[in-house]
């Protein structure tokens, strides 16, 4: 793709994990894909740059959440529509797991589902999420807040088999 092997060698040790990244913030294996490789031609485009910076893979990160916020803000819009949406099938979660916390994730908000995600799975802190996703600490700090009411509330009222997520 490019004169450096290090791109290759990047995308080669990086995918998977970037993968499952895109899965937690889209809910949805394809959408993670997408999201992936659109992160990738921007990384690629960007490779001479980023290559000398300390962390690649943090500059991939942020970027997929930037796009995703972006696609969701330009979704923000409801469409009607004459049929209803099919429900989801087991086939959008991983494999083997069970449905419980991943249903209940992706029944979040948006914006609320990409800030948990960020602080529990990425680790970032209330700044570093704001940065991301172009918000303010404070509005990190209520959605993350209403986020998990609305897990803990919907979580106690399910049955205690479906309450893990690995």
């Amino acid at each position: 793709m490019d004169d450096d092997p290090g791109f290759d060698d990047f995308v080669a040790e990086h995918t998977d994990a970037l993968l499952r990244y895109g899965y937690v913030l889209t809910g949805n294996p394809h959408d993670a894909a997408d999201l992936v490789q659109e992160a990738l031609v921007r990384l690629c485009g960007a490779w001479p740059r980023v290559r000398r910076k300390d962390n690649p893979h943090s500059y991939t990160r942020i970027t997929m959440a930037r796009l995703h916020i972006s696609i969701w803000r330009r979704r923000r819009r409801e469409h009607l529509t004459g049929d209803p949406p099919e429900r989801e099938s087991r086939e959008t979660f991983p494999p083997g797991e069970e449905l419980g916390l991943w249903q209940e994730l992706a029944g979040l908000p948006r914006r609320q589902r990409a800030v948990l995600v960020l602080r529990y799975y990425e680790q970032l802190s209330d700044a570093e999420i704001a940065e991301v996703l172009g918000i303010s600490p404070g509005t990190v700090r209520s959605q993350a807040s209403r986020g998990l009411d609305k897990l803990r509330s919907s979580l106690s009222s399910a049955p205690a088999p479906n309450r893990s997520m690995r």
